[in-house]
């Protein structure tokens, strides 16, 4: 897995590496964020634990900015049965650097991300909470688009949301 990738402005997304530990210690994320998505920390130990689980940094200026991981078939089938589709999932940005377009940014970088790193792929998806009203228009107005699918989750009911590639 490739070390650089794609950039807009001064972001890129970068696979998960160890010398950002550290950053990730320090990572924030508000009570109401909280509730919606796992902590970095969290997820990683997931990727560690279950293959099929990539995590990748956000990174602003080499900070790190936000995070996800983008999970391969064996999440995705809990949603949708696209076995050429990822899950994008514990998506988030630190607090500090919320209000910066760091998600628009990082979410107009994944497209290419993905094509260049698992070519098989032709969607992306996502669940998003119903009560998440800000996540999900960011991931719409980042061509995410509904297609009627509902899941339940650990807070509720969520809409399943797809990126064509």
């Amino acid at each position: 897995m490739g070390d650089l990738l794609k950039t807009v402005g001064t972001i890129r997304l970068e696979f998960f590496d160890p010398k950002y530990k550290q950053q990730l210690e320090n990572y924030y994320l508000t009570e109401e964020h909280n509730q919606f998505t796992s902590h970095p920390q969290n997820a990683i130990g997931l990727c560690e634990e279950e293959e099929g689980r990539a995590p990748v940094l956000i990174l602003s200026d080499d900070q790190t900015a936000g995070f996800f991981v983008l999970h391969g078939w064996e999440g995705v089938k809990e949603f949708y049965g696209n076995q050429k589709a990822l899950l994008l999932r514990s998506y988030s940005v630190d607090s500090s650097f919320q209000g910066k377009g760091i998600a628009k940014h990082s979410l107009k970088l994944l497209p290419s991300f993905v094509k260049e790193h698992f070519p098989e792929i032709n969607e992306i998806i996502l669940a998003v909470n119903l009560g998440n009203l800000v996540a999900q228009h960011v991931y719409k107005s980042s061509g995410f688009v509904d297609k009627g699918i509902r899941a339940m989750g650990r807070k509720g009911e969520m809409y399943i949301l797809h990126l064509e590639l």
